[in-house]
């Protein structure tokens, strides 16, 4: 299993707004081969911003790097830059290997 993540300091105001466009995105993820699932996380609220994580998780690193350079992957962000007005800063990649899968069992 592999996670890719973005992390978006969201400018105070525009929560609303900046989790509109993740609703009326066309991601094109379900039609990649080895994605599993997407989560729009928001976080604590800070002094300028909110924080939010795209959550992603793939099949294998294999998986992930082959939607990155897919067409699907092209037409998901073709209109990403028009976005900046809400964020502060650029939003950050943190990608992860699986090293330990827990399940419910472990946690009881």
């Amino acid at each position: 299993m592999f996670i890719a993540m973005n992390r978006f300091k969201v400018k105070l105001g525009s929560e609303a707004d900046f989790e509109q466009v993740w609703r009326a995105r066309d991601s094109h993820l379900s039609t990649v081969p080895g994605f599993k699932k997407f989560d729009l996380l928001r976080g604590p609220q800070r002094d300028d911003h909110t924080l939010y994580a795209s959550h992603t998780i793939w099949g294998s690193r294999t998986d992930f790097e082959a939607w990155t350079k897919s067409e699907a992957f092209r037409a998901a962000h073709k209109n990403a830059g028009g976005n900046k007005p809400l964020y502060v800063g650029h939003p950050e990649v943190e990608l992860f290997e699986a090293v330990d899968l827990g399940t419910a069992e472990k946690a009881a």
